[in-house]
C-alpha cells in the first residue's frame, strides 16, 4: 500500500469514526507543498451532506487522527482543508519499502481484465510515415502502461488491407501490367500452376501507385467503377485477386515490421480487416434477420441516433448498394471476434481524433447489436497532429509526407550533432557511439511527443526535442546515465548501498517524496490515457534528483551510514527512471 494510500485509510477511518462516508477522507499531493506534503478536502465535501461547517468537520476529524509514525503533524487551513505532513522516519520507511521491492510497491489490479490496444494503423500500400508516428508511440506507451499494472494487454496494428484501396490498386497494376496471369479470368491453377510465388510489385510500387489511381478515380468515373468491381470480386474470393492481394499484403508487412521495429515498437498480433472477411457476410445477413440493420437505397445501415444527441448522428453503414463493405463493417466485426475470441473487456482505439465520429457510430451499433455488453470499456483514444514550424501537418523540405524511416534517421543525425557538440561518447567505438545516437535520437523524437498531452497539437522543433537541457528525453537518459555513473564510481570505491535513513536535507526529503508517489503517477496516466503524466513525473524525478545531488556530495560524505542510505536513494532513483522511460518506449544508454 503506497503512502498516499496509508493515509486515505487513516483519514477515511477517521471520517467514518465521526459517522460519515469514508470516501471523504481521500488524500492527495498538496498543492501548496511549501505548508504540507498532502491534503484532504473532504471536510468541504461533507459539510453539505451533514449539514455541518466543514471547519468543524475538519477539526473534528483531525482529532480522531492517530497515527504518530506515519503522521508529524495535521492541520487545518483555510475553510477545512487538512494539511497532512509526513514524519520524516515514515518516508524513509516508504522508499526502503520501493529499494527492497521487484515493482517499486506499484500494486498489480485485482481484476486483470483483458484490454486491447488498437494502434498503429496503416493501410498496408502505403510506407509508414511521420502520420503514423503517434499511433505508434501513444499506443507503445499505453500498452506497456496496462501491462505493467498487470492487464492481460493485446496490441494490435489492425492493418487496412481489405477495402476499397485494395481494388483500386488492382485496377491500377492491371493497366500497367495487362498481361500477369492475375487478371486472366480463365486462369486455371490446376492446369497453369499455382499463381506466382514472386511479388509483381514491391512496397516503393505501391506507395507510387496509390495516389496516381486515387486520382484517376476522382477524375474518371468509369475507372472508379471499376475498382468498385475489382473490391467486389476480391471479397467474393477472386483467385487472381486474392493471390495478388496476399503479395501486396506480404510486400507492405515485411516493410512495415522494419520501420516499426527502428521505432522500437512490436505488436503482439498483426491482425487487419482482412482477418475478419469471413464473418463479414454473414455478420450482416444476422444483422438484417433481428432487425439490428436495415436496407435504405440498396446499402444495408445500421441507425445508431439517441434520443438525447445533441447533433445529427448518421447511421452507420455496413454495406453499399453494390453489395462491397466498407472500414466500418470490418471495424464492427472485429469488435464481435476480439470479445467473442480473445475475451476483450476494454478496447482502446489509438487513432487520429478527426475520426471520433466513426467510432462513437461503430461503438454504439457494437452495443446495438450486442457484440459489446454495458460493462465492455470501447474507447477512441484521439490524438491531435505533428506540425511543422509554420503550424501545419509536418512536411518534407519539398513539401511531400516524411517516411518514418527518414525521420528516424532524422533524429538519429541530429542526436549525433548534439554528442558532438557536447563532446558526449566521443571517445567511444563508432558502433557503441552510433547506438547510443540512435537510443538518443529516439528518445527526443517519443519524449516530444509523449511530453504533449495527446489531444494537443504539438511543433516537431529537432533542435529542442534533442537537447540536453531541458524537458527533453536525452535529458532524461543523460540524468540515468549520470546516476549509473554515480553508482560505479561508488562500487569502484568500495561503497555500498545500505539501510534508508530519515532525511537531514531538504533536497533529499523532496527527492523521496516525489519517489513515493509513483503508484498514484502510473495508475493515474492509465485512467487518463495519458503517457504525458509518465512524461512530466519523469522529468520531475530527474530534476529533484539533480538538485538532491548538487546539495549531497555523495561520494565525499563523510558519515558512512548517510552515504550509503544516499546510495540507496539513488539506487531507487534509478529504477524509477528506468521503469518510467521504459512505459514511454524509451532505452537508457549504459553510458554517455
Amino acid at each position: 500500500m503506497s503512502l498516499q494510500q496509508q493515509l486515505t485509510e487513516i483519514l477515511g477511518d477517521a471520517f467514518e469514526a465521526e459517522g460519515m462516508d469514508r470516501e471523504f477522507g481521500e488524500v492527495v499531493v498538496s498543492q501548496r507543498p511549501e505548508l504540507a506534503d498532502y491534503q484532504c478536502n473532504g471536510a468541504l465535501a461533507a459539510a453539505k451532506s451533514v449539514g455541518r461547517q466543514p471547519r468543524e468537520i475538519a477539526e473534528a476529524v483531525a482529532r480522531r487522527v492517530e497515527a504518530p509514525k506515519l503522521i508529524e503533524s495535521i492541520e487545518i487551513a483555510g475553510p477545512g482543508f487538512l494539511n497532512v505532513v509526513v514524519a520524516d522516519a515514515s518516508l524513509a520507511r516508504a522508499v526502503a519499502a520501493m529499494e527492497h521491492s521487484e515493482r517499486l510497491t506499484v500494486e498489480s489490479v485485482d481484476d486483470p481484465r483483458t484490454v486491447v490496444v488498437d494502434y498503429g494503423g496503416p493501410n498496408m500500400s502505403k510506407a509508414l510515415h511521420v502520420g503514423h508516428l503517434r499511433a505508434a508511440v501513444i499506443g507503445e506507451s499505453l500498452k506497456r502502461i496496462f501491462r505493467f499494472l498487470g492487464y492481460n494487454t493485446i496490441g494490435d496494428i489492425h492493418i487496412g488491407d481489405w477495402g476499397m484501396p485494395v481494388g483500386q490498386l488492382i485496377v491500377e497494376l492491371q493497366d500497367r501490367e495487362p498481361d500477369l496471369a492475375y487478371f486472366d479470368p480463365e486462369y486455371d491453377t490446376a492446369v497453369s500452376g499455382s499463381y506466382p510465388a514472386e511479388s509483381p510489385v514491391t512496397l516503393d510500387d505501391l506507395s507510387e501507385m496509390y495516389p496516381v489511381i486515387t486520382k484517376r478515380c476522382a477524375e474518371e468515373p468509369d475507372t472508379a467503377e471499376r475498382a468498385r468491381q475489382a473490391t467486389f470480386d476480391l471479397q467474393n474470393g477472386r483467385d487472381g485477386y486474392l493471390a495478388l492481394w496476399r503479395h501486396f499484403h506480404d510486400v507492405s508487412v515485411a516493410e512495415q515490421r522494419v520501420d516499426f521495429g527502428a521505432l522500437d515498437v512490436e505488436f503482439d498480433v498483426w491482425y487487419g480487416e482482412s482477418t475478419v472477411h469471413d464473418r463479414l457476410a454473414p455478420m450482416v445477413r444476422d444483422l438484417l434477420a433481428s432487425g439490428v440493420a436495415r436496407e435504405s437505397d440498396g446499402a444495408v445501415i445500421i441507425d445508431v441516433e439517441q434520443p438525447d444527441d445533441k447533433k445529427e448522428m448518421p447511421p452507420l453503414l455496413l454495406t453499399r448498394s453494390d453489395g462491397s463493405y466498407l472500414y466500418s463493417t470490418t471495424d464492427l466485426a472485429t469488435i464481435d471476434m476480439r470479445v467473442g475470441d480473445m475475451d476483450m473487456n476494454a478496447g482502446l482505439y489509438v487513432v487520429d481524433a478527426r475520426q471520433a465520429l466513426h467510432f462513437e457510430q461503430v461503438f454504439r451499433a457494437a452495443r446495438t447489436a450486442g457484440y459489446a455488453s454495458d460493462e465492455t470499456i470501447l474507447e477512441h483514444i484521439g490524438f491531435g497532429t505533428v506540425n511543422g514550424t509554420d503550424g501545419k501537418p509536418f512536411k518534407t523540405r519539398e513539401g511531400g509526407v516524411l517516411r518514418l524511416g527518414d525521420l528516424i534517421g532524422l533524429v538519429t543525425d541530429g542526436a549525433r550533432e548534439r554528442l558532438d557538440e557536447a563532446r558526449i561518447a566521443e571517445e567511444y567505438p563508432a558502433e557503441e557511439r552510433d547506438a547510443i545516437a540512435r537510443q538518443v535520437g529516439l528518445a527526443a523524437l517519443k519524449f516530444g511527443d509523449l511530453s504533449n498531452h495527446r489531444m494537443s497539437n504539438y511543433v516537431f522543433d529537432l533542435e529542442r526535442f534533442s537537447s540536453f537541457e531541458g524537458k527533453t528525453g536525452p535529458y532524461l537518459q543523460y540524468s540515468a546515465v549520470r546516476i549509473k555513473s554515480i553508482l560505479r564510481k561508488a562500487d569502484d570505491a568500495g561503497l555500498s548501498p545500505g539501510a534508508l535513513l530519515a532525511p537531514t536535507v531538504h533536497q533529499e526529503r523532496v527527492l523521496m517524496l516525489r519517489l513515493v508517489r509513483l503508484q498514484e503517477v502510473i495508475y493515474r496516466a492509465a485512467d487518463l490515457r495519458g503517457p504525458n503524466v509518465i512524461a512530466e513525473y519523469a522529468f520531475e524525478v530527474a530534476t529533484d534528483f539533480s538538485r538532491f545531488y548538487e546539495h549531497c556530495h555523495i561520494l565525499s560524505e563523510e558519515d558512512s551510514n548517510r552515504q550509503a542510505s544516499w546510495l540507496s536513494l539513488v539506487e531507487v532513483t534509478l529504477r524509477t527512471l528506468d521503469l518510467l522511460l521504459d512505459l514511454l518506449g524509451i532505452e537508457i544508454p549504459e553510458r554517455m
